[in-house]
């Protein structure tokens, strides 16, 4: 699905069951779930139109997603987060320790989600002053392929005496004759004749020493771009690269359409973006529950749930880019809570994630239409990788079924892993058709309930195996 076309445009007008028809393309059941993230968007949308009154007091209803690994959590918020066109990021609960901890404090997730909206509306901008930079690309790549019509024209005979330089008087003719083969060379590359030519261009280096030897990490967690103070401090180096036009043109586009942009805008409008559209996806929170111990590596578990409450709850974070509220940003934990229950969090962490929804496991029917519906199913992921070369490969009905129902079986008597364990079996069956592709006489390959058990048969048996394999 092409994210960035005219249907996004109108995002803003999708109504929560248009969201959820969107959904459906991607991910197979688990209705509820995308019902919460559905109405939790359509509330963003809402409050936009309030008036500056209603809508500092209007605060986003935070998700916590409870189940199993490979049902769709993260699937149904990172979708979402592209069809929105919001800044998305998605962190582990268990890679965040108490501040005073060794690791990553809660604070740094923040500081990524705004790297994560730079960079996008950046993109966005360059995108949209793409012609004007490819012309002047082009521009540069001419002046490579005739150095002489930049040969600088001093007239000065004071700046000739300072600088040693014989004044060179180019004639009109000399003018023509370098237009006309600027012209020339202008139209042939437009047609693509020069591609494999080879040229020499200037690139900037920005030089940054000693950045080993600072604590750039500490110095990042309060909000301090060293990397780019030290930067601003020395002079960027030219260096010159022999490189073919078409790699020329790759290299030069993103660094002229750079130069096009206001930078200040892209950050205010950034911040912005990230402030009232931001969504972070906490996974793992099971792992941050449960009683506190008082000793022993889950030590800090209540303390990052503490860390993470002034977060959630609404404050101010310093970013290299500026200060960024988080109030508004939309908070979806998950976890699967296997050991522990919801109820194991601090009160107050609890209260902060008001909507809760509890996905279900797959069926055996979920993993047929997992491998045929989604417009990225799996099956449809490796009929478009082999037909690169030359193979139409045709999957049956009774293989699918087949394929469906061994791996709901070793979900069942093995560890319970979700969809994960369709891309397990999948890759299996197709292995050696992947690695007989280019040598293979026979240019259509069936993979019917036969195909399928003959090459898992034997795996599926051996529970030692299958343990292993699949």
């Amino acid at each position: 699905m092409d994210f960035g076309g005219d249907f996004v445009k109108n995002f803003d007008e999708l109504t929560p069951k248009e969201i959820v028809r969107e959904l459906d393309k991607y991910i197979v059941g688990q209705e509820k779930a995308k019902k919460a993230v559905a109405i939790a968007i359509r509330n963003r949308i809402r409050r936009q139109k309030l008036s500056d009154e209603w809508k500092r007091e209007v605060l986003p209803k935070n998700i916590l997603m409870i189940g199993p690994t490979g049902v769709g959590k993260t699937e149904i918020a990172r979708r979402l987060a592209q069809l929105s066109k919001s800044p998305f990021l998605k962190v582990e609960a268990t890679r965040f320790t108490e501040v005073g901890y060794v690791g990553k404090n809660v604070d740094s997730m923040i500081r990524e989600l705004v790297e994560i909206s730079v960079n996008m509306v950046k993109q966005e901008r360059m995108q949209e002053v793409q012609d004007q930079a490819a012309k002047l690309v082009e521009e540069r790549i001419l002046d490579s392929l005739v150095p002489e019509s930049r040969i600088p024209q001093v007239t000065n005979p004071f700046v000739n005496l300072i600088t040693g330089m014989q004044s060179h008087q180019v004639s009109p003719e000399e003018k023509r004759r370098w237009r006309a083969k600027r012209e020339m060379l202008r139209e042939k590359l437009r047609n693509g004749e020069l591609e494999d030519e080879e040229i020499d261009i200037e690139v900037e280096e920005s030089f940054t020493p000693f950045m080993g030897i600072v604590g750039g990490g500490e110095l990042e967690d309060l909000g301090i771009d060293l990397s780019g103070i030290l930067g601003s401090m020395f002079p960027k180096r030219k260096k010159k690269k022999r490189v073919k036009v078409s790699e020329a043109r790759k290299i030069l586009l993103p660094i002229e359409a750079e130069k096009l942009i206001d930078m200040d805008k892209v950050i205010q409008e950034a911040l912005n973006r990230a402030q009232n559209r931001g969504i972070i996806f906490i996974d793992e929170i099971d792992k941050i529950a449960g009683k506190e111990g008082g000793a022993g590596p889950d030590v800090s578990r209540q303390g990052v749930q503490r860390d993470l409450l002034p977060i959630v709850e609404g404050t101010t974070i310093m970013t290299k880019y500026g200060p960024v509220r988080t109030d508004f940003i939309l908070f979806i934990a998950a976890g699967a809570f296997h050991m522990t229950r919801p109820s194991d969090l601090i009160p107050e962490l609890q209260g902060r994630f008001p909507i809760r929804v509890e996905l279900d496991p797959l069926t055996e029917d979920d993993f047929k239409r997992i491998l045929t519906d989604p417009e990225n199913a799996i099956t449809k992921q490796y009929q478009a990788l082999l037909s690169t070369e030359g193979i139409e490969l045709v999957f049956t009905e009774d293989g699918i079924e087949e394929i469906a129902k061994i791996s709901y079986r070793l979900n069942q008597r093995l560890e319970n892993i979700g969809a994960r364990r369709l891309y397990t079996v999948v890759e299996k069956v197709l292995e050696d058709v992947s690695f007989e592709a280019p040598d293979i006489p026979e240019r259509k390959v069936v993979i019917d309930v036969g195909y399928v058990r003959k090459k898992l048969e034997k795996i599926v048996e051996d529970e030692d195996l299958s343990s292993y394999i699949l």
